[in-house]
């Protein structure tokens, strides 16, 4: 069963630019004064995953995550549980990091997130719009029968 890539309402993602010559590359990430960063910075974090390392699911109220995967491959998942939303209950998964568009993630408040490992070790650097604050710190568990997705899944069969 393929899953469409859906886009959730206020998820926004951010193809980057990338200038490359015989030294390397550069590629700007995030500006203050993007409207994808509109919210402002709480905290930057990196986050070394494992090779078949799942994480999930994670949820916040108030905070808002920017992602970013500098190296290895993260099948980043998520699922919208604010019922207010006209894409509740949708859920979108697409890849990021090596040979992927070089892209930022935003996810908004309500919006359930997650990722699996499948090149790795991954780096993910992140932001995100508050200093760290455990009352903000929601955990919904892997299997939850509410949003059904199979993080044990493998790659489509084309």
């Amino acid at each position: 069963n393929l899953m469409e890539l859906l886009m959730i309402e206020g998820v926004f993602i951010k193809d980057l630019a990338t200038h490359t010559d015989e030294r390397g590359f550069f590629r700007e990430i995030i500006r203050v004064t993007d409207d994808f960063f509109k919210e402002g910075f709480g905290q930057w974090s990196h986050s070394l995953v494992y090779h078949g390392v799942t994480k999930a699911w994670h949820i916040h109220k108030v905070q808002i995550d920017w992602w970013y995967v500098a190296s290895g491959v993260l099948r980043v998942v998520l699922h919208d549980t604010r019922h207010d939303s006209p894409t509740y209950r949708e859920t979108m998964e697409f890849l990021m990091g090596d040979n992927q568009r070089p892209q930022a993630l935003r996810v908004p408040p309500g919006v359930a997130h997650g990722c699996k490992c499948v090149n790795g070790p991954a780096h993910l650097f992140y932001m995100t719009s508050n200093v760290f604050n455990p009352e903000d710190e929601g955990r919904i568990p892997y299997n939850d029968p509410t949003i059904g997705y199979d993080w044990l899944k493998g790659p489509t069969i084309k």
